[in-house]
């Protein structure tokens, strides 16, 4: 392990995500996994009567930096809309791929060591494409109610 990709933010941030726990009964739901090294991470989300995300929750059996990722997804998930999500996990994935600027999402640039560890980039990126889909789903599921 190197000790700039591995540094005590990033450790810090694995051990502490906000959202611990999944929802009884989400609106949308999605589990990604990375093949690369089997990190998984679930999210579920429900929606409030504005469209925005109300309740999350998570489920992350991931390495040091899916779960850091996870955190800071969870940090600040609660009030974003599906196009939002949608948009950070896209910004996320340019950035990774140094084909975009860093994502204006809060925190992400502790992630900024991992950029030149191809590897662990599909690790990174599980919370926020899980989140994106679920919020896709919850927002088709609200609107055919």
């Amino acid at each position: 392990m190197s000790d700039t990709l591995y540094n005590d933010a990033i450790l810090k941030l694995a051990t502490d995500n906000p959202i611990d726990e999944r929802l009884a009964e989400p609106q949308g739901s999605s589990e990604r996994r990375s093949p690369i090294c089997g990190s998984r991470v679930t999210v579920d989300v429900n929606l409030g009567e504005d469209g925005r995300i109300s309740e999350a929750g998570m489920l992350v059996r991931a390495c040091a930096l899916g779960q850091a990722s996870s955190s800071l997804l969870a940090a600040h998930v609660i009030g974003r809309t599906p196009d939002e999500l949608a948009a950070a996990r896209d910004a996320l994935t340019a950035w990774l791929a140094r084909e975009g600027e860093l994502p204006n999402w809060p925190g992400l640039d502790v992630l900024t060591p991992a950029l030149d560890y191809h590897a662990r980039h599909a690790s990174i990126r599980l919370a926020f494409e899980a989140a994106a889909e679920a919020a896709e789903q919850a927002q088709s599921t609200v609107k055919a109610d």
